[in-house]
């Protein structure tokens, strides 16, 4: 977009904009076709939360929250023939807000008016969790890293200047990474904000597990790197949709899983915990 005086711009704008898109989209899929899953539903006397579900199952709308989408809508005493344009998109609404769940990332929190902007955000979306974030600073971060100029690890607040970096990095570069370090680092709990906000996607948004496989007897690959794959797995997910996972022969020829920290046997249908190590053994 075009340039702006700092803080001249509201930033509730965008989240607003977002909101209202995701609805008018909800609100074009429920009307493909409405006027017949109305008339059917009417006709074969079907509760109309069955149609809905029917209708936006591939937005993840399944019976249960198409009947509470309904309820919030107040539309349960309403004729389905009688639903307004303003009615339906209401129900939409609240269709995306079960089925799309969101979390704000507050950009460019190291800009002057970024701390008062984050303040109003919140106060003003008060059911959205909305982390400051500086993608800036964390990719100058990563590419130094990258350089061995400096230890950084995604998600801490603090780095150090290696050897390397004492020696390559000019006046100027350093005096960036300070500043990195004294407004975003330590001027933020979340540090640069991007390694949280992918954390609270995946394991409290997503409800996903971090799962590595291992062997009782051996942690590291051929390279010598430790635990270098994890897969990320549902909530619910067991020991044999984790053999499913690392390949379809696990799943099909599964014998048993072993928990490598405890070394004890994990059944088939037990639940993985997050950042369990296992092994799993299958026939050839």
């Amino acid at each position: 977009g075009e340039p702006v005086e700092p803080g001249s711009y509201d930033p509730a704008n965008d989240i607003k904009f977002l909101e209202i898109e995701l609805d008018y989209w909800y609100l074009d899929i429920i009307k493909k076709g409405w006027e017949k899953l109305a008339r059917q539903a009417q006709q074969e006397k079907k509760e109309i939360y069955k149609a809905i579900h029917a209708q936006m199952s591939g937005v993840g709308v399944n019976e249960e929250i198409a009947k509470q989408a309904v309820r919030k809508s107040e539309l349960e005493t309403i004729a389905v023939k009688d639903w307004s344009e303003e009615q339906l998109l209401k129900l939409a609404s609240e269709l995306r807000q079960q089925t799309k769940p969101m979390v704000i990332a507050a950009n460019k929190c190291d800009h002057p008016a970024g701390k008062e902007n984050l303040t109003k955000l919140k106060e003003q979306f008060p059911k959205y969790t909305i982390i400051p974030t500086s993608a800036e600073a964390e990719l100058a971060l990563r590419e130094a890293g990258k350089k061995e100029l400096i230890n950084y690890i995604p998600g801490e607040q603090d780095f150090t200047i290696t050897e390397k970096g004492e020696q390559t990095l000019s006046e100027q570069q350093q005096k960036a990474l300070e500043f990195i370090k004294a407004n975003v680092l330590k001027g933020y709990e979340e540090g640069t904000g991007i390694q949280k906000i992918l954390n609270t996607v995946v394991f409290d948004l997503l409800k996903r597990k971090a799962i590595h496989p291992g062997g009782v007897g051996k942690l590291e690959d051929s390279n010598g790197n430790t635990l270098p794959d994890c897969f990320l797995m549902k909530g619910d997910a067991t020991a044999l949709d984790f053999a499913y996972a690392l390949h379809t022969d696990f799943g099909k020829n599964f014998v048993k899983a072993v928990n490598v920290r405890t070394k004890l046997p994990i059944g088939k249908d037990h639940p993985l915990n997050h950042l369990d190590i296992v092994e799993i053994m299958a026939t050839k």
